[in-house]
Formats: structure tokens, sequence, C-alpha cells
């Protein structure tokens, strides 16, 4: 961070535990987020700042356990937190975006790349997953989409 280079952004874990250290050295636009999410707000902002966004909303899919009651979460088991309805993920990553626990990270790395006060950060369920925090993706998963564009940034590759 102090020698001006950007940093790629690909893992949201690492911003989450060193976020007051990181946001201290990072000058403003200089970490770029690769997670289709946060992606897609890093485009929005390069028309204006954050002081400009009233609001940020971040998707999710719902997952597998979507539409169920608490009775019905009582007994759910590993296999079917594993198989979500949309993603292809490592085992990890699926079981956090299944009991939502991604989603919550995925608002505090929101807060943290951008500024912008976590009360002002709404989470959505669209099982579409066509829209990925107000940004429109023709095709099915937008992460390669966002991997290239955050690669030769600032350019757009498509």
């Amino acid at each position: 961070m102090d020698t001006g280079s950007r940093l790629i952004l690909a893992n949201k874990e690492s911003l989450i535990v060193g976020g007051p250290l990181v946001k201290k050295r990072a000058t403003p636009g200089q970490i770029i987020p690769v997670d289709s999410e946060h992606s897609a707000i890093f485009q929005c902002l390069q028309a204006g700042t954050s002081e400009d966004v009233r609001r940020l909303v971040v998707t999710a899919s719902g997952g597998p356990f979507r539409g169920r009651t608490r009775t019905q979460m009582a007994d759910v088991t590993p296999q079917e937190a594993l198989a979500h309805p949309v993603w292809n993920m490592g085992p990890f990553i699926t079981v956090n975006c299944a009991n939502l626990v991604n989603k919550g990270l995925e608002v505090i790395e929101a807060h943290l790349l951008f500024d912008i006060p976590i009360d002002r950060i709404d989470v959505v369920v669209h099982p579409q997953v066509i829209v990925h925090s107000r940004s429109s993706s023709a095709t099915a998963p937008p992460s390669s989409n966002s991997r290239r564009r955050t690669s030769g940034w600032p350019w757009r590759w498509a």
C-alpha cells in the first residue's frame, strides 16, 4: 500500500480483519474489489463519491434455505447447506452463503471499501441473481466479468 500500487482484492476476510490498518494506509481508489457485488459498487462510484450515495444494496440469492421457516431449519443437514441452487463454490464459502454469514461479511466489506455507514447498506434476496449491487449482468455467473474488469483497471475489457 505504501508504494502506491493498486491492490486487487479478491479476499474479503483480510480487509475485514485488518480494516482500520488497511484503510489508514490506502489512498482512495487504491483497493479494487474483485467480488461481483463490490466490483459493481466500485464501478458505480466511479461516477461520483460515497457522499453521493444514499443507500447501497447488496443482493443475495437466498441460498438453499430460502423460504424455509424457523421450524424447517431446525433439522437441516450439512449436505443441504452444501446444495446451493445457483453457485458452484467450495464447501467453506457455500456454507457461509447458506447461513448468510458471507452476506454479513460483504456488508462489512462494502462499509470499509466505500466509506458508507452500515445503516445505509441493505441486503435484498434476489434469487434470479441478475442484479449485483445495482449492476446488471446478462451472464451467469458474473464473477468472471468482474475479474476481467479489475485486472485491466481502469479500462473495461469485454
